[in-house]
């Protein structure tokens, strides 16, 4: 029952103003703690938990690339990243300019053009491998076989004669592909396979893949502008006995006078690389190392998908973009949000604004919605405090 109290003020009755229930509401609701890292872009990504410059204090400054400690510094990367990742043995490692961007517009460029192509499209970056193949290369024999964001090609259509180019996982839909038991061991084709937001965070069988790229600045959140080129002796033979038609640039060329210049894989670059970085990137690997190495990053990104599985699974106006949970990512998270474009835009601001959560509005090319990164150097703890804040924002502005 209303109270109505009387005021002697002008000899009237003044009716109190109520108070807002819904903001208390929302006010009860607002998380008291914040995620200790609110990192959590798709790239760069998050560092390691207990990152300190202080790690990088071994870094060859001002000495040339090509010195011995240089050198050896840059070898120590790809051999560290040979072990951890359990590459077969005859398999190549090495460091390249422009980040994964490079390194695979490298596989490309000096590999493509002596047979068909089937390339598969389902988010932003495979698109501009078919883009560059069909546009740029301009290859007659191509097939392209494209998905709507959230979903996958149908994989039963892929010829293996021809060469195969594809992302293991889309890092602007969140869709991967689950396993590689559709690529034969038989194949007569390359498999030229753009991982970079997969690799050290999902089970991937190398030895179906011929070209595999990444950058530092995915999964273990190295910094950024190097990317790892990885060949199978297929790819090797390829380089060597086939020249493209058109001219490849310096930053391009792989061989020397018709064989592999192998030099690129024991260390000497191509360009000048940042020792800064790469030193970064040591601190990564050897991260990853002292917590179990391959399979405990595997295990990290795995836990931190789960917690947004049971988020999902108790709101229903959020919902993942991969609807098919095989071929959902675990690094690169994407989700459809039950708001319009301004709210959501909204609810993306007042996270950052609460320093909860940087840089996860989805992929420019990508629908509307968010995009979290679920690596294995984002805490499980930050990922529950971020659901927490989104359901509290949404509420907000909603």
């Amino acid at each position: 029952m209303a109270i109505i109290a009387c005021s002697p003020v002008a000899g009237k009755f003044l009716i109190p103003r109520r108070h807002n229930s819904t903001k208390k509401g929302k006010d009860k609701m607002k998380p008291t703690r914040v995620p200790k890292n609110p990192c959590f872009s798709s790239g760069p990504c998050a560092k390691h938990p207990g990152y300190s410059v202080e790690e990088l204090k071994d870094a060859p400054f001002g000495r040339s690339h090509r010195s011995k400690p240089g050198k050896e510094k840059l070898a120590e990367a790809i051999k560290r990243t040979r072990d951890m990742l359990g590459l077969p043995a005859d398999y190549l490692v090495g460091i390249v300019p422009a980040s994964d961007t490079g390194a695979f517009e490298m596989s490309l460029w000096s590999m493509l053009g002596c047979r068909g192509v089937d390339v598969l499209v389902w988010e932003s970056f495979s698109k501009e491998w078919a883009t560059d193949i069909t546009k740029q290369l301009k290859l007659k024999d191509v097939r392209v076989f494209e998905a709507e964001y959230g979903e996958l090609p149908d994989l039963k259509k892929v010829d293996f004669k021809n060469d195969v180019v594809f992302v293991w996982n889309g890092t602007t839909s969140g869709v991967k592909v689950p396993n590689g038991d559709w690529i034969p061991d038989n194949r007569e084709g390359l498999t030229l396979c753009d991982a970079t937001s997969a690799i050290f965070a999902m089970d991937i069988p190398y030895h179906k893949l011929d070209v595999i790229t990444f950058s530092w600045q995915k999964v273990l959140g190295g910094e950024g502008g190097h990317g790892i080129l990885i060949l199978s002796p297929r790819a090797v033979q390829r380089l060597e006995s086939y020249t493209p038609a058109w001219p490849l640039p310096k930053i391009f060329r792989l061989t020397k006078g018709g064989k592999l210049n192998k030099e690129i894989f024991e260390g000497s670059t191509i360009n000048t690389p940042s020792m800064l970085a790469n030193e970064d990137w040591l601190a990564a690997l050897k991260w990853a190392e002292s917590i179990g190495g391959l399979k405990k990053l595997i295990q990290r990104s795995n836990e931190n998908l789960a917690v947004f599985e049971a988020f999902v699974a108790k709101n229903n106006w959020i919902h993942f973009l991969a609807e098919t949970k095989e071929i959902r990512s675990s690094t690169s998270v994407c989700f459809k949000v039950d708001l319009s474009d301004e709210k959501l835009k909204a609810l993306i601001k007042t996270l950052e604004e609460k320093k909860v959560a940087y840089d996860i509005g989805s992929y420019r090319d990508a629908p509307s919605g968010l995009r979290i990164w679920c690596g294995a150097t984002v805490e499980k703890e930050d990922l529950q405090c971020l659901c927490e804040w989104i359901e509290w924002a949404y509420n907000s502005v909603e």
